[in-house]
């Protein structure tokens, strides 16, 4: 979807929808980097990146090349090279996104690189596995600064801050557990705050006693349903399929055969929506593992446009990092729910708390986005789903729904 000036809106909310304002981040950040770095050198784990860059020339001549054809374009990035992008990648370590309404930064470093990662040279790049590699090592570095309680210099009340009236409005805070009376309100970090528990009661669960109703995984807005998936497809063109094999990414092909023909349902999350995933059926954890993968890897049939991955969102199902969860429902005619929660950009980690054998119920906790841009998958097996609650088109300004509520009906009989 387009917004007045051509581009691709940003869905989310995780960065800002206006070019302009993403240019005056990446040159503040830049300078900032800049200031710091001539006081303090690269941290080991940017080294490291560093050195892999040194070490492999393909990689480095492509990073190169993703840099200088963005120049070429014209845009603005707030580096020139590879070493001023690490000097900007090490200050992101240590960096809190603060609140803005208008335009938000929470995931700063796919602001810092969304056009090199859509140029004809950056896809080769961000799909490198030793790149992706140690990017996983920079993105936990930055996670364990922000699972600290240096992490939490915008967790206050003031302009900018997340507990300012303009950033409650969004929030919803009176949902989440919190105290008022305490110093940044109780939370002991960043990460502490973005995974926030509900209240008892915040989120009711709908359709308690009737097995037919299966209830949202995550609060997520609707992005996408597909029905009769396959085994394998090609996940990269532009409709962007889903490929059963490649997303549940399983030893055990068996797995995904099971599904093959049934439907997925996709929904995205919002940088201010609620980040713990929740079960959406009644069963037996069957599965549960996380996968490795990508981090700011596009599809290139969406073109060099500044939407970040938001385009990609069928396309990251199956390469990106994610976790899985397969529930086998007590509803027989439901069965096998394959539950599939997608890192996007920053995230450090899908984080599981359930392993298999363990009984759940719908609404039970399953785990969480540790910190991110994020998306989810549901996968049925074929002639389950009759219908969903959310229905197209599939617009972008559609309010998540809500965690527990009614998602989808299943079939009475099949």
């Amino acid at each position: 979807m387009l917004d007045e000036a051509g581009y691709r809106r940003r869905l989310g909310n995780w960065m800002p929808s206006d070019e302009g304002k993403s240019n005056a981040f990446r040159l503040d950040i830049g300078d900032r980097a800049r200031g710091r770095h001539e006081k303090i050198g690269l941290s080991s784990v940017v080294q490291d990146l560093a050195h892999l860059l040194e070490r492999d020339s393909i990689l480095r001549m492509n990073l190169t090349r993703a840099i200088d054809q963005s120049l070429a374009q014209g845009k603005i990035l707030g580096y020139s090279n590879i070493s001023e992008l690490l000097v900007i990648i090490d200050y992101l370590t240590t960096f809190s996104p603060p609140f803005d309404a208008h335009a938000p930064v929470a995931t700063p470093l796919n602001t810092i690189l969304e056009w090199p990662m859509c140029m004809r040279a950056g896809y080769a790049v961000f799909r490198d596995p030793a790149f992706n590699s140690q990017l996983r090592r920079v993105l936990n570095s930055w996670c364990t600064f922000l699972s600290g309680p240096h992490s939490r210099s915008w967790l206050t009340e003031e302009p900018g801050g997340w507990f300012s009236p303009e950033a409650l409005s969004k929030l919803g805070m009176d949902d989440f557990v919190h105290d008022r009376a305490k110093p940044y309100w109780g939370f002991e970090s960043w990460n502490d705050f973005f995974t926030r528990h509900l209240r008892a009661g915040a989120r009711p669960i709908e359709g308690v006693e009737d097995e037919r109703v299966i209830v949202n995984a995550c609060e997520a807005s609707p992005f996408n349903v597909r029905e009769d998936v396959r085994m394998v497809d090609r996940f990269w063109i532009k409709s962007q399929p889903y490929s059963l094999k490649e997303i549940l990414a399983s030893s055990d092909e068996g797995l995904a055969r099971r599904f093959v023909g049934g439907t997925v349902y996709q929904g995205y999350l919002s940088a201010f929506n609620y980040h713990r995933w929740h079960a959406p059926v009644n069963g037996r954890v069957l599965e549960a593992y996380n996968v490795d993968g990508t981090y700011y890897s596009d599809a290139e049939v969406e073109g060099e446009d500044p939407s970040g991955l938001n385009d990609s969102q069928g396309y990251t199902t199956a390469v990106a990092a994610r976790a899985v969860i397969v529930i086998e429902s007590d509803n027989p005619l439901i069965g096998e729910v394959a539950c599939v929660f997608v890192g996007m950009a920053e995230v450090s980690s899908c984080q599981i708390c359930v392993r298999p054998g363990n009984p759940v119920c719908k609404g039970d906790d399953l785990g969480w986005f540790q910190y991110g841009g994020s998306t989810y998958c549901l996968i049925f097996r074929p002639g389950v789903i009759e219908r969903f609650v959310p229905q197209p088109p599939w617009n972008d300004d559609v309010p998540p729904l809500k965690v527990n509520r009614a998602l989808a009906f299943a079939r009475g009989s099949i």
